[in-house]
C-alpha cells in the first residue's frame, strides 16, 4: 500500500504537530505502508520522512529541481523523483498511490488539498481522502466545506469525498472505511 502525505515544511510550528507526524510514521510502518510524500527534508515533511526511514519503512520523495537547488530536498530517501515543477509533482503525488492523507500545514499544503478534493469530484482521482484534524486545526476548513454544501456549491454526495479524524490511528481504519469513489463522479459532479 502506497499512501500521500502533504503537510508542513515550517520547523516553527508547535511540538504537538511533530509528535503527531511521528505517531502517524510508525503507524505506516506497523502497516507496510510506502509513503509518498513532497521529498522535503525540514518541518513536519522531514520528520515523516526520517521517523519511517529510522523504523525501516519505505519513503518516495517528488521534488522539483529548484527546490533541490536550495537544498531543501531529503538526501536519505528510498527513491526521490525530481520533477520540472509543482504541477508535475502534484501530478505524481497521487499517481499509483492507495490514499491521500493530510496533516496540518500552510498554503501548499491547503493547495494540494483542495486540488486532489477536485479531481475527486470530478472522478479523476477515486482513492480515499483523509484529513487530519490535529487539535482542531480543521476545524475552519470542515466548517467551509460543509458551508459549500449546504448553500449548494456542492452536492451533498460531495461530502464523502473526504474524511476528517482526528488521531493519528484513525488514519488507516477511516482509509479502509471510506466509501467507494466513482471514476464517473463527473456525471454527478455539477450542482
Amino acid at each position: 500500500m502506497k499512501v500521500t502525505v502533504y503537510c508542513a515544511s515550517s520547523a516553527k510550528v508547535d511540538a504537538k504537530y511533530f509528535e503527531v507526524a511521528r505517531e502517524l510514521a510508525l503507524e505506516f510502518v506497523k502497516n507496510n505502508i510506502t509513503v509518498v510524500y513532497g521529498g522535503g527534508s525540514h518541518g513536519l515533511m522531514g520528520c515523516i520522512a526520517d521517523t519511517v526511514l529510522e523504523n525501516n519503512g519505505k519513503v518516495v520523495g517528488i521534488l522539483p529541481r529548484f527546490m533541490e537547488k536550495v537544498e531543501w530536498g531529503h538526501k536519505g530517501l528510498t527513491e526521490l523523483t525530481l520533477v520540472n515543477d509543482m504541477h508535475e509533482r502534484k501530478k505524481l503525488l497521487i499517481k499509483d498511490v492507495d490514499a491521500v492523507v493530510a496533516l496540518p500545514g500552510g498554503c501548499g499544503t491547503l493547495e494540494e488539498l483542495s486540488e486532489v478534493i477536485t479531481l475527486k469530484r470530478l472522478g479523476m482521482f477515486t482513492k480515499p481522502i483523509i484529513i487530519l484534524n490535529t487539535d482542531g486545526f480543521y476545524d475552519d476548513l470542515k466548517k467551509l466545506l460543509e458551508k459549500m454544501i449546504d448553500e449548494k456549491f456542492m452536492r451533498p454526495e460531495h461530502a464523502e469525498i473526504w474524511s476528517f479524524v482526528d488521531n493519528p490511528s484513525d488514519i488507516i481504519p477511516a482509509i479502509k472505511k471510506a466509501p467507494q469513489w466513482s471514476a464517473d463522479a463527473i456525471s454527478f459532479a455539477a450542482v
